[in-house]
């Protein structure tokens, strides 16, 4: 078998990454299966899935990100939300990382960040584990072999868990770092093996990019009407707020379900896969992402399975909350080959509220659309942090705020100026608690939701009767086809009306209190639009 193809003048050696052992470029999926089970990284599943664990870190390790402060991005870096790293500092860490890679069997990856070819990125992923040179294959774009010939990498990411990082020595907050370097177009990813963390560095990398070409980078999920790709709909939202299950519906066609481009000639999927949350999935509920976690070459991330049987356990939490599998996007059905939309009709932010005071589904104004869009409000679902064991409320502004290196106002705009060419409608989805809140009501129906859902996509939602919330000041439906009534007033269904308008209270003074860190940076007509 010949080597699976890769630039001759662009290998490790010529980027001056020299003395490792073995090196395998472009490995397919069954030849990565092959090398993690050899290297005891993981079992094969079920239908030929790889079955792995990441050890201490189940989840994202946010605290330890940094950017290098170098001259070149001194200037547009949000720095009050990336931990700055001096070049110094790097430049050490970087020679230290590479002593450790000597003699060690490396696995390279060359794939693309971004479907529209106008504006993709050419990443290069160096990987310690083999399981991870699967991982990022499937969540990536793929090239074409003819593609590899001459592929050179935009920028490289080396990730090597084994290696512990020095808090003294090179400047970052403890042994787990992710260092950013965009002069020197090089990522270093130490002490963590969570697969996460490959996929989420490239969003940042864009998310920093594009918006120098008046591309608005979005934590979203997108899908758009079969047999039209023109009316597309895009879904903000932090993880756990339902934006994969959302999107994956089998009347529309799926985009993609984590990371978009918005250009002027439409929308874009980042990533050529999926990673979806499988905590309690259910072949009953969602159907097509249950299916992935038997197929060959998917990987299952800390999950619990009998050791003989193999067979998944999706209600055992016992390794994390945060169980996940990663699969290519063609493994569902009814996925867009081309990945990519025309400019969207529906702008959905999604919420989880763990107050249960939120209704199911609100109309916004564009300017109230960019309060709730700088606002980022949701609750972490547990695991998805490391030491997040509840749902917890918070204000993660443009829903991506652990990912977004430049100023929040930044993304704002680009927001604001989309809407107002395409005239796009804007909903807010709460997938959190009603009835109360967490720990006493329940969370929202999903038939409820989706049933909203397809009401705003399809246009109908447009003509039943709305009323203005007293206390965030949007339009929400009175009564939807096919939903509880009741459900449509959050304040209906506590036991305790006095209890709701007091939580209530509470909500609109941190969203207050939250957004006044934006009030002298944004336009008269959002600041109108805010709450409290």
């Amino acid at each position: 078998m010949t080597e699976p193809r890769v630039n001759p003048n662009c290998r490790l050696e010529d980027q001056g990454i020299t003395e490792l052992g073995n090196v395998y470029y472009n490995l397919l999926e069954p030849g990565l299966i092959e090398a993690a089970v050899r290297r005891g990284e993981g079992r094969v599943g079920l239908g030929g899935t790889l079955l792995v664990t990441t050890g201490a870190h189940t989840g994202r390790s946010p605290k330890d990100k940094h950017v290098v402060r170098t001259p070149a991005v001194e200037n547009t870096i949000w720095w009050e939300n990336n931990r700055p790293m001096e070049p110094d500092a790097f430049d050490r860490l970087y020679a230290d990382v590479l002593a450790h890679m000597k003699g060690k069997d490396y696995f390279v990856q060359d794939l693309f960040g971004g479907a529209d070819p106008a504006h993709r990125l050419d990443v290069r992923v160096v990987t310690e584990l083999a399981w991870h040179g699967l991982f990022i294959r499937n969540l990536l774009r793929r090239p074409r072999a003819d593609e590899l010939a001459g592929f050179t990498p935009g920028f490289t990411i080396i990730n090597c868990p084994s290696f512990k990082a020095d808090p003294a020595r090179h400047g970052c907050r403890s042994e787990t770092v992710i260092a950013i370097n965009f002069e020197r177009k090089m990522i270093l990813i130490c002490n963590t093996a969570y697969g996460g963390e490959n996929k989420k560095t490239v969003f940042t990398l864009l998310n920093y990019l594009l918006p120098e070409k008046g591309i608005m980078p979005m934590h979203c999920s997108a899908n758009h009407a079969i047999g039209n790709p023109d009316d597309s709909a895009i879904f903000f939202g932090l993880s756990g707020t339902g934006k994969t299950t959302l999107s994956a519906d089998p009347s529309r066609v799926l985009i993609g379900d984590d990371e978009h481009g918005w250009s002027d000639t439409g929308i874009f999927n980042f990533e050529g896969g999926c990673y979806a949350k499988t905590i309690n999935l259910s072949a009953e509920a969602e159907p097509e992402i249950h299916a992935t976690c038997s197929k060959f070459g998917t990987v299952i991330e800390n999950m619990v399975y009998h050791p003989d049987t193999l067979e998944l356990d999706f209600d055992d939490s016992s390794i994390t909350e945060n169980m996940r599998a990663a699969y290519p996007l063609d493994m569902i059905s009814n996925a867009s080959e081309s990945s990519v939309g025309g400019q969207p009709r529906n702008v959905i932010m999604l919420t989880c509220d763990a107050y249960g005071v939120l209704p199911p589904i609100a109309r916004l104004t564009p300017a109230q659309a960019m309060y709730h869009f700088l606002s980022g409000f949701t609750s972490k679902t547990p695991g998805t942090e490391i030491g997040v064991t509840e749902p917890t409320p918070t204000f993660s502004t443009c829903f991506g705020a652990p990912f977004m290196p430049r100023r929040p106002e930044v993304y704002g705009k680009l927001l604001q100026q989309k809407i107002a060419a395409t005239g796009a409608s804007c909903w807010l989805v709460n997938t959190g608690w009603t009835g109360g809140a967490y720990g006493t009501g329940n969370r929202m129906p999903i038939k409820a939701t989706r049933a909203l859902l397809t009401a705003a996509l399809d246009g109908s939602l447009n003509d039943v009767q709305f009323r203005k919330d007293p206390n965030f000041g949007f339009e929400v439906p009175v009564s939807v086809p096919g939903v509880d009534d009741r459900l449509m007033d959050p304040r209906q269904t506590w036991k305790d009306p006095a209890a709701y308008d007091a939580q209530a209270l509470r909500l609109v003074g941190m969203f207050s209190d939250n957004f006044a860190q934006y009030a002298d940076k944004i336009d008269d007509d959002v600041r109108a639009a805010a709450i409290g």
